[in-house]
C-alpha cells in the first residue's frame, strides 16, 4: 500500500510537474493587432505555443509603443521591429538581437498622386513627401540619401512631413506622397476613391534600398543563458508554424486576427486583403535570418550619408542563428 501511495504521489508531482513545465514568453508587437502579425495569433489560436510547451503573451502595439524601449524595460522577451529601427537602437545603447527573420520582402512603399506630375524618383525633388517615424523613417533617410535629396528643409531637397499613421496628407493634399505598406495604407488610398492609375508607387524594393522588416529580436544579455535560448527557439519554431497555416488559410488567419482586435475597429475586407499581401512578403526558410539580407540591410544604412545618419558604423554581433539553429528549428 506504501508503495502504491509513493508511486501515486509521484505521478500527482509529474502531472503538477507538467502544469509548471509551460515556459511563458512575452512578446511586443509593433503595431495594433492586424494580419502583419496574424502567425502569431495563429500559433496561439491552434495550440502550437501550448504543444511546445509555451505560454505566449501577446501584446498589441500602437502609435505611443517602441519595442525597443518596452524590451529595454523589461516588459518582454521579444519584439518585432524592423532592422533600421533596431540597428539604430543598438547603436543608441539597447543590445537588440535578430534571432530570426520571417519577413523576406518588405512592404514599405512611397505612394504619389499622379497629378502632381511625379513619375520618377527624380521628380521628388523640392516636393512634400508624408514620412512615418518613431523608427520607421530610416529606410526613407537611406533612399533620400542615395538620391542626394537633402531632408532638413534646405534648397534643392526634400520637405518631410511627419505623417500620422494614415493616408490624410495624400486625400487632403498636403503633401505629394506619403508612406504606405503594400498590405496596409495603400489600399485605405484605394478604398477612399483612388483608382490604381491615379497614384505613382515607389517600392522601397525596387529602389534598392528595402531593408528587413518585421524580425524577431530579444536582448543580448539574455542569450548567453542556454535556457532561454531554447524557450526562444521553441517559440521561433511554433511562430513559423503559425506563419505557413496563415499562408495557406488566409481567410481563417483573417478571423482569428479579428477575434484578437478589442478596438473593433478592423474590418473582415482589409484584414483578408492584408494577409494575403502578407503572404507575399514572408520567408519560406523557418525564419532563419539570411545574412546577405543582413548585409544589404546594412549596407544601405550605412550609405545615409550625414543628414540624419542612421547607424555611424557596422553592427558586430546584431544577429545570431543561434535560436534558429536549436533544437526543433
Amino acid at each position: 500500500m506504501r508503495a502504491l501511495l509513493c508511486a501515486g504521489a509521484a505521478l500527482l508531482g509529474l502531472a503538477a510537474g507538467g502544469a509548471r513545465a509551460a515556459e511563458r514568453v512575452t512578446l511586443q508587437l509593433k503595431w495594433v493587432p492586424q494580419a502583419q502579425f496574424a502567425g502569431y495569433y495563429v500559433a496561439q489560436a491552434k495550440g502550437y505555443y501550448k504543444e511546445a510547451g509555451l505560454d505566449v503573451t501577446i501584446k498589441p502595439g500602437g502609435p505611443d509603443v517602441a519595442p525597443p524601449q518596452v524590451i529595454a524595460g523589461g516588459g518582454a522577451d521579444v519584439v518585432i521591429d524592423w532592422m533600421p529601427s533596431a540597428l539604430a537602437s543598438r547603436e543608441k545603447g539597447v543590445p537588440l538581437v535578430n534571432i530570426a527573420q520571417p519577413f523576406k520582402k518588405s512592404g514599405l512603399m512611397l505612394t504619389c498622386r499622379a497629378d502632381t506630375g511625379i513619375k520618377t524618383p527624380a521628380d521628388l525633388k523640392g516636393r512634400t513627401l508624408g514620412v512615418w517615424y518613431a523608427g520607421n523613417e530610416y529606410p526613407f533617410l537611406a533612399w533620400m540619401a542615395k538620391l542626394g535629396l537633402k531632408t532638413d528643409g534646405s534648397p534643392g531637397g526634400v520637405t518631410v512631413l511627419k505623417q500620422g499613421f494614415n493616408v490624410d496628407p495624400l486625400i487632403q493634399k498636403q503633401a505629394d506622397c506619403v508612406s504606405t505598406m503594400s498590405y496596409n495604407e495603400y489600399w485605405q488610398v484605394i478604398d477612399a476613391g483612388f483608382k490604381p492609375e491615379q497614384l505613382v508607387v515607389f517600392r522601397y524594393e525596387d529602389q534598392g534600398v528595402a531593408a528587413l522588416e518585421d524580425g524577431l529580436y530579444a536582448l543580448e544579455p539574455k542569450l548567453k543563458d542556454k535556457a532561454f535560448v531554447a524557450r526562444l527557439a521553441k517559440f521561433v519554431a511554433a511562430s513559423e508554424k503559425g506563419w505557413a497555416y496563415a499562408a495557406k488559410h488566409p481567410d481563417e488567419a483573417a478571423e482569428i486576427v479579428l477575434e484578437n482586435d478589442a478596438s473593433g475597429a478592423q474590418t473582415e475586407k482589409h484584414q483578408k486583403r492584408m494577409m494575403r499581401e502578407i503572404a507575399k512578403l514572408l520567408d519560406t526558410s523557418g525564419g532563419r535570418l539570411d545574412p546577405a539580407d543582413y548585409d544589404r540591410t546594412v549596407a544601405i544604412l550605412l550609405a545615409g550619408g550625414t543628414d540624419q545618419p542612421v547607424i555611424t558604423r557596422k553592427p558586430e554581433g546584431a544577429w545570431t542563428h543561434a535560436v534558429t539553429a536549436a533544437e526543433g528549428q
